[in-house]
């Protein structure tokens, strides 16, 4: 008889461990073992969670080098089953040899799972009498647990499933991060201090009564917004290093559709418009996807949300301010261009419809539909095509931890028909459809690799965008930690509706293709969505600066604003407090967090990789240090790309 030393390690998730009765078949080249139950002195706590626990399988002969494990667990007698999260078997056979085979997966039942060795040996591949444990068996049993779905037509597609109980086990958020969910969810009103006004209809009375409700919960920048959201510099540097930096571009020739000439404004020095755009200090946000949309009733009123034009300029200070803004798309009397130069009140309205009309192009565009639905599709492509032993595979997901459940928990709770989005957003029902549907039209390949995107936005030399300097060191860390391949047919497909022009790839032709493609996956779910998801209540907890929605339409002639006019255009009180609630809960970090680099799941233990990954956590470490000297000499501190706050994925 020879012997085989099996390790079974439980992964210290609450309710990981089981009580049920283990079995193990081992797989070789040259055999099988009998179905063996696991059974120790340590009895049923051998499998509690956290627990590591060695046993003894014997064999009449050698099975030659393992390939696959079988593993089932059934209930004792008189009692129920359970679900059990292992983390991974080490199996040590008589040949000296250890064979690693990662599960990281919940087994909620009593029938037989099959898990292949870790280093995917090519001559299990090459053994026609082992089909049934095929790399096509595996990814058939994981194509139907994993289906497409179409929420809406025209955006990207979605996994099928009932609910969240409904998708599989391993991909549902932890009992840690349910419990922490449910319980920000359901008590964010409470949290903030504001359960009293959720039912309030009436406009807000003065500033005063808005800032009583935001001393309720405050950070540190959200102080340095509330103090400063006036102000034209703190204005334009949140187009760089607020939660949506994904929009300005320097402007080199201005749009037809909005005349500003140089005698209407002003520029620091003796400078003209052609010439401070020929030096590349102009710029422009445009937000003609929200032009025309179909605007929210909200309280029985009509909501406002326009599609503005923003001129700014870069002063020799290297501030970006605001030198002119038109509020819609088509010029005409009715539509002024409002200067700094105009009163405090018509520049001041300018600027919230600004706002409130960023945090709507934010929120369906730049948020949910380039990271959420994105960061969904290779989620999905990813687990119904590549083999859990494929080095791509064990690269890439962790970056799909948790997206799953909280996308479906989003289409549940925030963009149905009866979600928060919906109910309380300007461009809430038919109009964020049609949003969506105009921002994946207008996804391009380049626009996703922060190194294209940045080219194609002329910014590569806007003094103080920390945003684009955290970024591009982060892509090039992740960028340089890419090696392996991957299938991405499914992404062209279901992600971006097979629409040509794009330029996402089909297919690859060579390993820097498939690189820069991993790089964009990985930086997608972790860094982007980080930038745009981390910061939402720092910069839209105190409501005047991020509206959600606005119930006046704007000022036709100039001189008509007040501050009565301005309290009577902002959200109503129960509108407000919805929408702080929502960007507090998108806002909250769990305490399962896991931070970009780091994989508490082993999916590999080959050397190489191994070493790899230290390599790839010791820049990151760099990157980090390097950013908090940056932050000790800002006002604002710029630290949604710091190594250390980003998530992994695409987890809240």
């Amino acid at each position: 008889m020879v012997k085989y030393i099996v390790t079974v390690a439980t992964t210290d998730l609450a309710t990981a461990g089981t009580v049920n009765n283990v079995h193990i078949k081992l797989v070789g080249t040259d055999g099988e073992s009998e179905r063996t139950w696991l059974i120790s002195l340590k009895g049923a706590l051998s499998f509690r969670n956290g627990s590591v626990a060695s046993f003894t399988v014997s064999c009449p002969v050698s099975i030659g080098k393992l390939v696959l494990i079988e593993i089932d667990k059934q209930p004792l007698p008189l009692f129920r089953e359970d679900s059990w999260f292992p983390a991974k078997v080490e199996v040590k056979s008589p040949e000296g040899d250890t064979y690693n085979f990662p599960i990281y997966r919940w087994i909620t039942d009593n029938e037989v799972h099959r898990f292949r060795e870790g280093t995917a040996l090519r001559i299990f591949e090459d053994n026609h009498h082992l089909g049934k444990y095929s790399r096509e068996q595996e990814l058939k049993q994981r194509g139907e647990d994993y289906r497409w779905d179409v929420y809406v037509e025209g955006i990207p597609h979605c996994m099928k499933s009932r609910g969240p109980l409904d998708l599989p086990c391993e991909v549902q958020f932890s009992f840690t991060k349910t419990t922490e969910f449910l319980f920000t969810a359901s008590t964010g009103l409470v949290e903030l201090g504001l359960k009293g006004l959720s039912g309030s209809k009436e406009n807000w009375p003065n500033i005063d009564a808005i800032d009583r409700v935001f001393c309720c919960k405050r950070t540190d920048i959200s102080d340095y917004v509330q103090e400063h959201w006036k102000e034209d510099a703190f204005f334009g540097y949140q187009f760089l290093n607020g939660v949506n930096p994904m929009l300005i571009q320097r402007c080199s020739v201005l749009p037809k559709n909005f005349p500003v000439s140089d005698d209407m404004v002003f520029l620091r020095g003796p400078h003209s418009l052609a010439d401070e755009m020929k030096k590349g200090n102009i710029f422009l946000c445009d937000y003609k996807r929200l032009d025309g949309l179909k605007t929210n009733i909200i309280n029985g009123k009509k909501q406002y949300l326009m599609a503005p034009l923003v001129l700014l300029h870069k002063t020799p200070d290297d501030d970006l301010m605001p030198i002119a803004i038109q509020l819609k798309q088509t010029p005409a009397d009715d539509n002024p261009i409002f200067f700094p130069t105009d009163s405090e009140y018509d520049w001041l309205t300018a600027k919230i419809f600004v706002r409130s009309a960023d945090f709507n192009e934010h929120q369906l565009n730049v948020h949910l539909l380039h990271t959420h639905l994105l960061a969904e599709v290779f989620a999905v492509s990813l687990l119904r095509n590549v083999p859990m032993v494929h080095p791509l595979y064990k690269l890439l997901v962790p970056h799909t931890r948790y997206t799953l459940q909280i996308n479906n928990l989003a289409r549940g709770f925030l963009i149905s028909e009866i979600g928060v989005f919906t109910q309380f957003a300007a461009s809430g029902g038919e109009g964020m459809k049609t949003l969506l549907k105009r921002s994946l039209s207008s996804v391009t390949y380049r626009s996703l690799c922060i190194p294209d995107d940045i080219a194609d936005r002329g910014l590569e030399h806007v003094p103080k965008f920390y945003y684009r300097d955290d970024g591009l060191k982060l892509w090039d860390i992740i960028h340089s930690h890419q090696r392996k391949c991957c299938k991405i047919s499914d992404i062209f497909e279901h992600g971006f509706l097979s629409q040509a022009g794009t330029g996402i790839p089909e297919s690859f032709t060579t390993v820097a293709e498939l690189v820069k493609f991993a790089t964009m996956v990985i930086f997608t779910c972790s860094g982007q969505h980080s930038a745009v998801n981390t910061g939402q209540y720092d910069y839209g907890g105190w409501m005047p600066n991020t509206p959600i929605s606005l119930q006046r339409p704007p000022p036709t002639t100039k001189g008509t604003t007040s501050e009565a006019t301005m309290l009577q255009t902002f959200p109503d009180v129960n509108t407000t407090v919805q929408g702080m609630s929502t960007v507090w809960l998108l806002s909250r970090q769990s305490t399962d967090f896991v931070p970009v680099g780091q994989y508490p799941e082993e999916h590999f233990r080959e050397k190489i990789p191994c070493k790899l990954m230290e390599d790839f956590q010791g820049e990151l470490q760099v990157l980090s240090a390097v950013i908090n000297v940056r932050n000790k000499s800002l006002a604002a501190p710029y630290t949604y790309l710091d190594p250390k706050v980003v998530e992994n994925s695409v987890g809240i």
